[in-house]
């Protein structure tokens, strides 16, 4: 008979717990979870994994990637494709992502729903759903979404929504284009339902959360804006207290102040990290393109060639950094931002985000430079 693996051990860090950083403490992982936080060098017998004085913390969960390791899932709705773009996430410390899908026919959406579906059921590590980031949005508000993908979907359309059956769905729509009954219903089936590329006044928005809208895609990007007399769907997700808002630390879809603004707004563990990351991220191309319209990122930037931001092409490791170092938020609040909270967002918090026992042990190990240096799934490096 084969031996039972042993467990392993994380020692000689800094380990993120709910605390915050403890410096003697040991982690330890049995069959991909965390089974004990025990004092000083702990378990014998062990495989041990010294951290060299740095850092270990949740593993990342991202819930707007839109591609990695030049693939493009609009373009690539396949297991394939999926196993590729978190293979490239992780190399960030990514170790939950929801896959993006940006508005497309009814039939890209049907392969995209397909493809996580069979790629839960194989087990390809990090995938925890899927995110439709339309087609049910505002033109008015489209950002780099094509409006001629854009239309009301009928009965059938939001049962293929609602179908997928295992992991997460997210859907990112315009609320004021639906009735709240619609919204509610969504809600019900277990739609992870987001305002986002949205005209919706303050009035509007607050409706939708109250009909079980639960969150904000990028929260300031392709909405209306917060104005002294008019706050806007800005306004409204930050006077909110139940809603998640994402947010995308880059330097170039919001200006830090107003990052900071946003953050001092709204509840703790309110506010996400998110990527909207593009093929460039983990690839090793600059150039892409969406709908066949070339995008090129450059400095950390991705556009059009009119200068309309398309994604990006940040990691969850460098919004973590970007969080701490442009934002002055203490490193634990920065990590919790990108794997408690997306957690709890997805109705995941008792299972993903935290270094607690019972938890499974999706991990990352962070040098002195906030730089990754392994991440783990269920234990695995």
């Amino acid at each position: 008979m084969n031996a039972p693996p042993r467990p392993l051990v994380f020692r000689n860090g800094q380990v993120l717990t709910e605390r915050g950083f403890e410096r003697d403490v040991s982690v330890v992982v049995e069959d991909g979870h965390i089974v004990a936080l025990l004092p000083g060098e702990a378990a014998t017998g062990a495989q041990a994994v010294d951290l060299q004085g740095g850092y270990l913390v949740p593993g990342f969960i991202d819930t707007q990637v839109n591609g990695g390791g030049d693939v493009l899932f609009n373009d690539t709705p396949s297991v394939d494709g999926l196993r590729r773009i978190a293979a490239a996430h992780r190399r960030f410390g990514t170790t939950g992502l929801m896959p993006t899908l940006i508005s497309d026919d009814v039939a890209v959406m049907q392969r995209a729903i397909a493809a996580v579906r069979e790629a839960i059921a194989q087990d390809v590590p990090g995938i925890l759903g899927i995110h439709l980031e339309g087609p049910y949005l505002a033109e008015a508000r489209k950002g780099v979404h094509d409006p001629h993908k854009f239309h009301s979907p009928d009965a059938g359309e939001l049962d293929l929504v609602a179908s997928l059956g295992v992991g997460r769905t997210m859907l990112t729509l315009a609320p004021e284009r639906f009735a709240p009954g619609t919204l509610r219903a969504l809600a019900a089936r277990g739609v992870i339902v987001c305002a986002g590329h949205t005209a919706a006044s303050s009035e509007q928005l607050a409706a939708a959360f109250a009909a079980g809208v639960r969150g904000v895609t990028h929260l300031f990007n392709a909405m209306t804006p917060l104005l002294s007399r008019d706050p806007g769907a800005v306004g409204a997700a930050l006077a909110d207290a139940g809603s998640w808002c994402g947010l995308i630390v880059d330097g170039h879809h919001v200006h830090d102040t107003a990052l900071r603004v946003a953050i001092a707004a709204k509840p703790a563990g309110k506010m996400l990290l998110v990527t909207d990351a593009m093929p460039p991220v983990g690839g090793k191309r600059a150039d892409f393109s969406l709908y066949g319209v070339a995008m090129t990122c450059r400095d950390g930037k991705c556009t059009t060639a009119d200068g309309t931001l398309a994604g990006s092409a940040l990691d969850m490791a460098t919004a973590v950094r970007n969080t701490v170092q442009r934002l002055g938020l203490p490193l634990a609040e920065a990590c919790r931002m990108a794997s408690a909270y997306p957690a709890d967002f997805l109705g995941l918090g008792g299972e993903l985000g935290r270094i607690a026992p019972g938890y499974r042990a999706d991990l990352v190990a962070l040098d002195a430079a906030l730089q990754v240096r392994s991440s783990w799934i269920a234990g695995q490096a």
